[in-house]
């Protein structure tokens, strides 16, 4: 039955406590009100229109006048693409050639080679303009190739690398070195778990923990012991966060099956709370602390680069208020509030982001640096919340096993990685993170504009992110003038740096050069010299019509 606009506006004055006698209609109707507008908010839509999408490759001539530039413009763009064609062939030749025999085995390279940019420029690229993804040793803030090229890394090994590589191999080595007694050893602990464990609870603040491989696994185990101990089945994510790639929170594009038990619901919105305040099928709500640098957005990277729209900026405030209502909420409701800590967890601040945001969760799920050059995953929670039997009916349990848990190496590595939190070296890290890395970044900023370059870097703490502020096309392309100018992005490309926290001001200062001078190179190479009337909006428009004439076609 359906409610006139009188009855819901109505509805809408009613007390809180008083929803639950409202209509199963009007819980909808908040449900409906909390889902971000776009279809980044709406999985089931989305996947239905992933799935229509068709997929089309521009000729030579379509790819570079796909924003219909003069002649004169795209013949720039043509020499410069096979110019700097030919210098990867010649300056990257073994790398580029262990990667194409590694991607005939390798699924996830094909993948990669595929989703580095825009799908309707990825086969010219893929055939000319290859990139190497092996590379032989690091050491400081560096990575070296196969054909003995030195890079700044700014791909933080996909977050790992917080500390800086030399770090990591030291903590690799003395990890070893300390479990070769057990050697592989699985099912028994090694006696170091017990003070993983200790420092870990005191960290996270929480009493109990649970040792994973991944932080997938970790962030899987979460939702499971919440709705187990709640005994209730939907779980909460934000539009655009990302939590792993399984099932239940990976809804949309990316996700074979259809979203099940999963709310995706629009980020910092007070119609948010609204519409979880009146559910009662909520177990649990998922945090990535990482969307307070772009809310309600997916990770940018540039294979979704298809104009200048991207949009970021980080505003600690807001955010925490947010948190502080969020927590306040769940408290109230019965909810689980759980911190997906996997990717920035120790970035922020030694304590996470509950110490950063002064806001405690009931679960937080860590991985990649804590491992301290190991992979792992962890979960620790309140111990009402960690319950997996019930003492009264032995046959409910909520089995989580993995063979290679707490595997002794791996236990070792976290252990020295928790040691050297609490070293001098590794505190005075954290003094001042905030404002030294937004300084740096300001001087990048006011580089980039005295050098009238349409670009600009939106940072939170160590993690930035590129944002374009002409309409274009081709901003993608600029991930391959910075490999070029010896900056080492992670395979998204533009959408994110990260720095590991060891990178010195003159180490920063020389990553400025080489972006300064990239962008630059790319100016002159016509890339951003579109037609004068052209917007983010025409483009999207013109999009819309290639892929009405390929369904045409079709």
């Amino acid at each position: 039955m359906s409610l006139s606009v009188a009855a819901v506006t109505s509805l809408s004055l009613l007390p809180p406590a008083l929803i639950w006698f409202a209509p199963a209609a009007y819980r909808r109707l908040l449900l409906s009100r909390a889902k971000h507008r776009s279809l980044s908010g709406h999985a089931r839509m989305a996947q239905r229109v992933a799935r229509l999408l068709p997929g089309y490759r521009f000729d030579e001539q379509s790819f570079f006048r796909a924003d219909a530039c003069d002649a004169e413009v795209e013949q720039m763009r043509r020499s410069a693409f096979y110019e700097m064609a030919g210098r990867f062939a010649k300056r990257y030749a073994h790398s580029i050639e262990a990667t194409e025999r590694a991607k005939q085995s390798l699924s996830d390279l094909q993948f990669i080679s595929s989703y580095r940019v825009p799908f309707q420029f990825s086969d010219l690229v893929k055939r000319h303009l290859k990139v190497g993804s092996v590379v032989s040793a690091s050491h400081e803030v560096f990575l070296e190739d196969l054909d003995g090229n030195l890079f700044y890394d700014l791909s933080g090994s996909y977050g790992v690398n917080l500390l800086g590589y030399d770090f990591y191999k030291r903590n690799i080595a003395i990890a070893a070195e300390a479990a070769q007694g057990l050697g592989p050893v699985l099912g028994m602990y090694h006696p170091a778990v017990i003070e993983v464990a200790e420092r870990l609870r005191v960290i996270s603040m929480q009493d109990e923990v649970s040792f994973h491989m991944s932080g997938t696994e970790a962030v899987m185990q979460a939702v499971r012991l919440a709705r187990y101990n709640t005994g209730k089945s939907h779980l909460v994510r934000f539009c655009g966060a990302y939590h792993g790639w399984w099932e239940d929170v990976q809804p949309g594009p990316g996700n074979p099956m259809p979203p099940r038990e999963v709310y995706t619901l629009e980020d910092m919105s007070e119609r948010s709370l609204k519409a979880l305040r009146a559910r009662k099928d909520v177990a649990c709500v998922l945090i990535n602390p990482l969307q307070a640098l772009h809310p309600n957005r997916p990770a940018p990277g540039d294979s979704s680069l298809v104009d200048s729209s991207r949009r970021a900026g980080f505003d600690k405030a807001a955010y925490t208020a947010w948190l502080h209502k969020l927590r306040a909420l769940c408290t109230e409701r019965g909810i689980v509030l759980i911190f997906d800590e996997v990717f920035l967890g120790f970035r922020l601040a030694a304590g996470g982001a509950q110490e950063y945001f002064g806001v405690q969760a009931d679960m937080v799920t860590y991985g990649k640096t804590l491992g301290g050059g190991y992979p792992c995953g962890v979960l620790c929670g309140k111990s009402r919340f960690m319950r997996r039997f019930r003492e009264d009916r032995p046959a409910d349990i909520c089995f989580a096993r993995g063979t290679f848990n707490a595997h002794p190496y791996v236990i070792n590595g976290m252990l020295h990685f928790l040691r050297a939190l609490e070293t001098p070296a590794i505190a005075s890290l954290y003094e001042g993170l905030d404002e030294r890395f937004a300084r740096a970044a300001d001087r990048l900023n006011q580089r980039l504009r005295e050098a009238q370059l349409p670009v600009q870097v939106a940072p939170m703490a160590s993690v930035w992110t590129i944002l374009f502020e002409k309409p274009s096309r081709y901003n993608w392309m600029l991930q391959f003038y910075l490999r070029e100018a010896g900056l080492a992005l992670s395979w998204v490309g533009s959408g994110r740096l990260i720095f590991s926290l060891n990178y010195n001001d003159d180490l920063l200062n020389a990553v400025f050069e080489r972006f300064v001078s990239a962008c630059q190179s790319m100016q002159q190479a016509g890339w951003w010299q579109g037609p004068a009337l052209l917007s983010n909006k025409a483009i999207r428009r013109s999009i819309l019509k290639e892929m009405f004439a390929r369904k045409a076609i079709a």
